[in-house]
This record gives C-alpha cells, sequence and structure tokens, in this order.
C-alpha cells in the first residue's frame, strides 16, 4: 500500500499548552482534579449580557450568515470602543470582525505577505504566530528577547532584521507569555521605524484591558497603516465562542474581505451578538480584572517564597513567565512532573522559545482565586 501523502507544510510545531491540557483532561476523567495554569483561559462564562443576548437571539433568530465582515452594527460597536478606549476615531468600514484573533492572524498574514516573505517576530511569543507563519509559507524571524530588551522587540532589532530582508514585525502588547507591555514612546518608535523602512506593523492587542499598573497603548495611536488583531477571548471571557476583530488600513478592506469570504463565510452569527452586548458589561469584567490582580500578587508572592524568583514583568495579561534554571533544565519534563506529583497543569517555556524556553515555565492566574490560591500553595511546597 503506497504511504499516505502528508504536505510539508503540516510539519509545523505542536502547541504544547494544549498538549498539555490532553494531558490534564486525560487525568480529570481518572477522577484526579486538577488545577488549571496551562491555558490562559478565564475562569468565568461569558458576561451576563452577551449571555442574555445570545438566549434571545437563539429564541427569535435564524442565525444565517452575515456579511464576510461581520454584522454592521459590531463593527460600528467596536469603531466606538476606539473612540472610548483611546480616543481615536475610527470609521467602522476598518474594523473585519474574524472567528476569533486566530482568524484575525490568518487573513493579515495571507493579505500582507508572498509566501517565502520573512516577518520579524519577539521570541518568546506565542507559538501560534510562527506555526501558522510557517504553514502558509511564511519565513518567521526570531527576535530574541530577555530582560535587558524587557521583554519586547527594538528599533536596533527591526533594523537589522529590515536589513535582512523581513517584510513584518508582529508585535504583542501586552504579551504571551511574558506579560510585558511597550510603552507609548517605544510603540510610536517602532510604527516609525515600520513606515520608514517599508515593513508592515501587526499588533496583537487581545490582552487589552487587562493592565495593573498602567494601560496598554494601541499601535493605532501611532500608525494608521498598522494592522491590529483583538479578540473577546481574554478580558471578555468567551474563548469558545471564537469571536475577534481586526483593525485595517484604508484601501486593505476589500482584500480582506475576499479573503474572509472564502476561508470562513462569515464569523459565526451568535458570536457576534453576544460579544456586541460584552460591551455593557464594563463593570462585571472589571470586577474580574481585579481578581486577576489578586491572583498575580497571590503567586507572585508564594513563589518567591519557595526560592522561584525570576519572573518577566508582568505588566498586563494574565501569566507569569518564570525561570526555573535554578531547578531544572528541562522545563518539559519539570512541567510533567508537576503534572504528575501534585495535579497542577503549567505549560513549559519551549513552547515559546525552543531555543531558550527549557530553563522558563508559564503560569496562567486567568482562574478563580481560591484555584490560584491552591496551586500556589501546592506548588510552593513542592520546590525543593
Amino acid at each position: 500500500m503506497a504511504a499516505r501523502p502528508v504536505s510539508r507544510r503540516s510539519a509545523v510545531d505542536p502547541f504544547l499548552a494544549m498538549d498539555v491540557l490532553r494531558k490534564a483532561t486525560a487525568r480529570e476523567a481518572a477522577g484526579e482534579a486538577i488545577l488549571h495554569l496551562e491555558l490562559g483561559q478565564p475562569g468565568w462564562p461569558a458576561p451576563a449580557p452577551a449571555l442574555e443576548a445570545a438566549r434571545a437571539a437563539l429564541a427569535a433568530d435564524r442565525l444565517g450568515y452575515t456579511e464576510a465582515l461581520g454584522r454592521a452594527s459590531l463593527r460600528a460597536r467596536i469603531a466606538r470602543h476606539y473612540g472610548e478606549a483611546y480616543g481615536l476615531d475610527l470609521d467602522p468600514a476598518r474594523v473585519v470582525v474574524t472567528t476569533g484573533s486566530s482568524g484575525g492572524f490568518t487573513l493579515a498574514f495571507l493579505a500582507l505577505f508572498d509566501a517565502g516573505a520573512k516577518v520579524a517576530l519577539a521570541e518568546p511569543g506565542y507559538p501560534a504566530y510562527r506555526n501558522v507563519m510557517r504553514a502558509l509559507g511564511l519565513k518567521p524571524l526570531a527576535l530574541p528577547v530577555g530582560e535587558a530588551e524587557r521583554w519586547q522587540p527594538t528599533v536596533a532589532q527591526l533594523v537589522a532584521a529590515a536589513e535582512e530582508g523581513a517584510r513584518g514585525l508582529l508585535i504583542a502588547s501586552p504579551a504571551n507569555p511574558t506579560g510585558t507591555m511597550l510603552g507609548e514612546a517605544a510603540m510610536k518608535a517602532l510604527a516609525e521605524t515600520c513606515a520608514a523602512r517599508g515593513v508592515a506593523l501587526i499588533s496583537d492587542e487581545i490582552y487589552h484591558g487587562l493592565t495593573y499598573e498602567r494601560p496598554a497603548t494601541t499601535a493605532l495611536a501611532h500608525s494608521d497603516e498598522a494592522v491590529v488583531v483583538n479578540s473577546f477571548s481574554k478580558f471578555y471571557c468567551m474563548t469558545g465562542w471564537r469571536i475577534g476583530w481586526m483593525v485595517v488600513p484604508e484601501g486593505l478592506e476589500r482584500v480582506v474581505e475576499r479573503l474572509a469570504q472564502n476561508l470562513f463565510i462569515s464569523p459565526p452569527t451568535l458570536s457576534q451578538i453576544a460579544a456586541e452586548a460584552a460591551f455593557d458589561a464594563k463593570e462585571e469584567l472589571e470586577a474580574r480584572r481585579a481578581v486577576y490582580a489578586g491572583n498575580r500578587e497571590v503567586l507572585a508572592k508564594k513563589l518567591a517564597a519557595a526560592g522561584l524568583t525570576g519572573f518577566a514583568p508582568a505588566d498586563g495579561a494574565f501569566y507569569l513567565y518564570a525561570d526555573v534554571r535554578r531547578f531544572t533544565n528541562d522545563s518539559a519534563a519539570f512541567a510533567e512532573a508537576m503534572l504528575a506529583e501534585i495535579a497542577v497543569a503549567a505549560t513549559p517555556g519551549l513552547d515559546f522559545d525552543p531555543g531558550r524556553g527549557a530553563g522558563y515555565l508559564r503560569l496562567s492566574y486567568a482562574a478563580e482565586a481560591d484555584v490560584i490560591a491552591e496551586a500556589a500553595r501546592r506548588i510552593g511546597d513542592w520546590l525543593p
């Protein structure tokens, strides 16, 4: 029997956080109580207005296709959000509703780059960036960052990448896995350098709203040419609804629309209806953000007392990116042992940084406060 053909483009790395989830779920099915710190999954359901709108739609709506770019009312509400949150006057025509931020990144990569193009991005960083790029025939160009760069790419790195032929720069602020943010000056400098060098700028802003000392800045405040990707998954607690959005430069709308029509038809209608209502849940969502802030403090203090003190500055999002080199040089085995011995699931740093991640572990503090407190206790007692 002839071998089954498999495309070269499918040879991407696994998403280790999802592999950890699979193993943790298997242990749960066997009766074990697992504390989940492996995924960026809020510990609450969608906010009440979103659920109410979804129930009403299920009772009354046919839930057929929408336009490929999304419902006009949701696009207008997203545009209004940019006025409320950032003081920007945004044309709703530039808003594209997507099937999660994942759909947004796929559309952005296809709209901006030809196969073989180099796209620069920070490492450590969200693994699906580079994996999706490779599946689409792009070449991710890693910009190693660490404490010296405050875990964010620099103008000097961008200039070097452009000279190496980079056609794009992908930034994330707040970032996954580190939680670090670009300040106004750094964001402006990167945007201006991209413009001067002819480099497309893509800004991942899915953790906006989840900041603790200062608000995040949007790339749109510094460039009308930036492509911004955002999502209802994180701040709005709607991961499984698979709904997000993009803001694209004027003139790119039709390019993205043609791709969206053929790849996705339209985003999920029920999720769009719920997402529009989620904007009315500010008080509820702010209360949840306060819980994350408390979780961050509890987890960091408990782990520091146990000798795990090296964390990236967690300005936003809901992760601690922990330096575990004092305890191990194999974060994958370390995470396996943690799951097996104390039933706490976490993601090895190799997911985010194949070169240096063996010495790091990502811990999500997005769960309920009692879960994080218990996980912190278990890890603190377990560390040698």
